[in-house]
């Protein structure tokens, strides 16, 4: 299964946020939207960093409440592993268990083009196994 097999069943809508907001903004933005990351970007195509849940988690241990204030660029992770829509799911759960990443941007003609999140994964995968025991079991009782 590929990439773009995931992105059809769950739409391309990724949530972004601009460098210069604050991390008050960006926790606006996880909450109102339910989500767990937010690609960091200027313009909504190209992406400058990430930052997650435990991103912010670990800062506010490290430095304090005082990030809050700070621009989201302060705390984002700005090399971000991505994926491109032609590549395998087994791949990128490998890649994503090894480094313990949760949300991988797609791009495509590098746009960005959506996100997987490690649940999208396991679900596709899930949906995989499921669709070839249905398919050993009616082979078996042909």
């Amino acid at each position: 299964m590929l990439i773009g097999s995931i992105l059809q069943g769950k739409g391309t809508s990724v949530a972004t946020v601009r460098p210069q907001a604050t991390v008050t903004e960006l926790l606006a933005t996880l909450a109102e939207l339910n989500i767990g990351a937010v690609v960091v970007s200027d313009d909504g195509e190209t992406i400058a960093g990430i930052v997650s849940e435990r991103d912010i988690v670990r800062q506010l241990h490290e430095r304090g409440a005082g990030i809050l204030s700070h621009p989201v660029s302060s705390i984002m992770t700005s090399d971000v592993r991505t994926s491109g829509p032609d590549a395998n799911v087994d791949e990128l759960r490998r890649t994503m268990t090894n480094h313990r990443i949760r949300h991988v941007p797609v791009v495509r003609n590098g746009r960005l083009a959506g996100i997987v999140s490690i649940g999208d994964v396991v679900k596709s995968t899930i949906e995989e196994l499921e669709t070839e025991k249905d398919a050993l079991v009616g082979y078996i009782n042909r």
